[in-house]
């Protein structure tokens, strides 16, 4: 898990991600925010689609890992699927953690 609320980057307004699926359909997704794991040793980026409104309760996060680049960002093509169960329950935890901290702002 991230060790503490410094390793979690809130996403800037400008930081986007085109996903394309396996029908080579794209849909542009905003960063909601990074995380790096020490238990993992990986890179973690949520994501969520373009054009949700901040009313909208339903809202299909994306989570994958990924490579950072020099700055420390996502670049082409690094992201990749978090297939293990542990780590799901992981990435889980510090999304509700951000979600709680951001109601209470």
């Amino acid at each position: 898990m991230a060790e503490n609320k410094d390793d979690i980057r809130p996403g800037a307004d400008d930081q986007q991600i085109t996903l394309i699926d396996d029908n080579g359909n794209e849909e542009l997704y905003n960063v909601l925010f990074t995380f790096d794991s020490d238990d993992y040793g990986k890179s973690y980026v949520l994501l969520y689609p373009e054009g949700i409104d901040d009313d909208d309760d339903d809202v299909q996060i994306e989570a994958f890992s990924f490579t950072p680049d020099e700055n420390g960002d996502a670049s082409a093509g690094d992201l990749f699927p978090i297939e293990d169960d542990d780590e799901w329950n992981m990435v889980e935890e510090v999304l509700n953690t951000f979600l709680a901290d951001e109601d209470m702002q």
